[in-house]
């Protein structure tokens, strides 16, 4: 991927592109959930933790001087204009005077006491979601002489550590730039940058880690963010080798696959605790792997117009993501468990982490999460829609929002998406226009979904066989003002596979999971808004049993009810699942955590099912996800 002959080409034209930042507002539930992390550690975290607090190196002072200022900067700036939140606003611009003000003659920013280069990037990453929300004309000069002076200094001081791995962060950045100045020394700068980076197309066509990896192994080539900021690359590679597109597009979707296949887990994650841990649904994935892995599906998504990336985004966003924080957004954990019956302090099977790994609080075992955390909602709003060619609008991943644009024609579109989704099936988009305008609108169909159907101003309209391969249908047609088109996304129950003969269960995008009562013990004199461990108040070691004879739709009884706030919570779900479960004694905690899934369960004589709920996986911080296949005799 670093061949000399492709790399000074114009660069290739992404599928999608991304709206600037403010031009989709989030509504609904998802306006709620934004609330709360403003209301939360987002909102906060500068009063109650030292790392990003005033005496931060990254705002003049001598604290951390590192990644964490910057990984602050990467949500907090979205997400202040995003909500327009002042309050917000003025702690985001307080990080950007201090960046651009750091710049020496040379073209060097940020802290003097650390040269490194990988915190930059994030920084950068930040500074260009300032620049979409305002166009403050500072930053593409700024990022300008940063870029001449990195291009100077690259051969003699490469990118070394965690930069080696991450070096497509800094190449988005180039490429970000790029477009905006045409700058021929840009291209030169991305050559080098990527040769100085792992190639991860070598990586996964010759993977290696297939298996957990050993305890105490701290190899970056298994670290779990590593690999999750990795999977990005796969876009860059397209942008700069643009004569084979769908070649670098099979290359990321073999990689995910290869990574679900030996570390994949049932919300859709890989996991990491720290390092690649396998498919048991006891060992973790940290919270930094998820927001990172969301991330790279948004430039996947962007560059290549696949649907499958927006699948999986969603089964991050809508699962993986929101269990790992509290529903309040006050305390986050380091490490997730699909199979999560107890959140203490002890030893766990851990391939590196710590014993208060799993516990919710203010920075458990490790601050990379606490500072990272925080780009993981207002990402996903800035992705919910993208831009296509003749001035087109696609929706990636569904959630109530306002998008407002202008069309190279000067017609002003304001939509406005109403829905619960992902806890409802249906999906409505209302346009107000300055004129009429004739635009295509793609509109992604999940690949779980069968059945959907579209209306546009009551009138159904027949979608079967389009784009099925990229998972869009495209409505092409001279919009007027007014108009309202209405997605219906059947979500029927399914059984999802997992090994020793496991199952878990999904509805639509949602996955969902043993629902089980929680009590919550705040640790004495911890810090902000508290350390908390989380014991379990009911059973847990159930198992299902499924007879091949009869159908999911005949096991599983789906409820709805309102959507309450916050809409991640515990105790009143919008959607829920009854249906029955088995007791199984001898399925007990091993090393504090669930012991490995019984894989030849069997139904004693006398065994007496008991009715169980399943809640969406996201909404239980206590769970079990993959069951126990339970087995009568007749099916041994």
């Amino acid at each position: 991927m670093n061949s000399s002959n492709v790399s000074f080409q114009e660069p290739a034209k992404s599928f999608f592109h991304m709206l600037p930042t403010g031009a989709i507002r989030p509504a609904g539930w998802l306006y709620e959930q934004l609330q709360l992390q403003a209301q939360g550690l987002t909102g906060h975290l500068d009063e109650i933790w030292p790392d990003v607090g005033p005496n931060s190196e990254w705002l003049g002072g001598t604290g951390e001087g590192w990644e964490r200022g910057p990984y602050y900067c990467d949500g907090l700036i979205p997400l202040a204009y995003l909500l327009q939140d002042e309050r917000l606003i003025k702690k985001a611009q307080q990080w950007v005077e201090h960046a651009l003000n750091s710049q020496g003659e040379d073209g060097q920013f940020g802290p003097r006491s650390n040269q490194d280069w990988w915190p930059r990037m994030v920084m950068l990453k930040a500074l260009i979601q300032y620049y979409e929300a305002t166009q403050d004309p500072r930053i593409p000069d700024f990022m300008t002489r940063y870029f001449r002076y990195q291009l100077a200094h690259l051969t003699q001081q490469p990118l070394r550590d965690w930069a080696i791995q991450r070096g497509y962060d800094n190449v988005l950045c180039v490429y970000w730039l790029y477009a905006q100045t045409h700058e021929p020394f840009l291209l030169e700068l991305v050559a080098l940058l990527e040769k100085q980076t792992l190639s991860w197309a070598d990586y996964f066509e010759n993977f290696a880690y297939k298996e957990r990896q050993p305890t105490g192994d701290n190899n970056r080539l298994t670290h779990v963010v590593n690999v999750a900021m990795g999977l990005k690359a796969f876009a860059f590679h397209a942008m700069r080798d643009r004569n084979n597109r769908h070649q670098h597009l099979q290359a990321a979707k073999e990689a995910i696959a290869t990574l679900m296949r030996y570390h994949g887990q049932v919300q859709g994650a890989f996991s990491g605790d720290e390092h690649l841990a396998g498919t048991d649904p006891t060992q973790g994935v940290e919270l930094c792997a998820i927001v990172e892995f969301m991330f790279s599906l948004e430039q996947l998504i962007c560059m290549f117009g696949a649907g499958q990336f927006a699948d999986q985004l969603e089964s991050l966003a809508y699962n993986a993501l929101p269990t790992t924080i509290t529903a309040d957004m006050r305390a986050h954990q380091y490490d997730q468990q699909p199979n999560q019956v107890t959140c203490t302090i002890a030893k766990r099977n851990w391939t590196l982490n710590g014993d208060d790994s799993n516990i919710f609080g203010l920075a458990p075992h490790f601050g990379c999460c606490t500072a990272n955390m925080h780009q993981g909602w207002p990402k996903l709003v800035q992705s919910l829609w993208m831009g296509t060619d003749g001035d087109g609008l696609a929706a990636i991943a569904y959630a109530p929002c306002t998008l407002q644009t202008r069309l190279a024609n000067g017609t002003e579109v304001t939509l406005e998406e109403t829905t619960s989704y992902p806890f409802e099936e249906t999906v409505r988009f209302s346009l107000q226009l300055s004129q009429s305008a004739t635009f295509p609108m793609r509109l992604r169909i999940p690949g779980w979904c069968k059945n959907a159907s579209v209306t546009i101003n009551g009138q159904q309209i027949g979608i079967v066989g389009q784009e099925a391969e990229q998972g869009f249908i495209s409505l092409q047609r001279t919009w007027q003002s007014g108009d309202r088109v209405e997605l219906h996304l059947p979500m029927e129950v399914r059984e999802i596979p997992r090994p020793r003969d496991a199952i878990g269960v999904a509805l639509g995008p949602l996955v969902f999971a043993l629902r089980i009562g929680e009590e919550w013990t705040r640790l004495p004199d911890t810090p902000g808004f508290g350390d908390w461990e989380v014991r379990p108040m009911t059973t847990w070691n159930y198992g299902l049993s499924t007879p091949t004879d009869q159908s999911p739709a005949d096991l599983y009884r789906v409820e709805r009810g309102p959507l309450t706030m916050p809409p991640f919570g515990h105790e009143q779900t919008a959607v829920r699942i009854r249906t029955s479960g088995y007791k199984l004694p001898e399925w007990s905690l091993v090393q504090n955590s669930a012991g490995p899934v019984p894989s030849d369960a069997r139904l004693p004589a006398d065994s007496t099912p008991e009715a169980i709920m399943l809640i969406p996986y996201g909404c239980a911080r206590l769970r079990i996800a993959e069951f126990p296949h339970v087995k009568s005799t007749a099916q041994a």
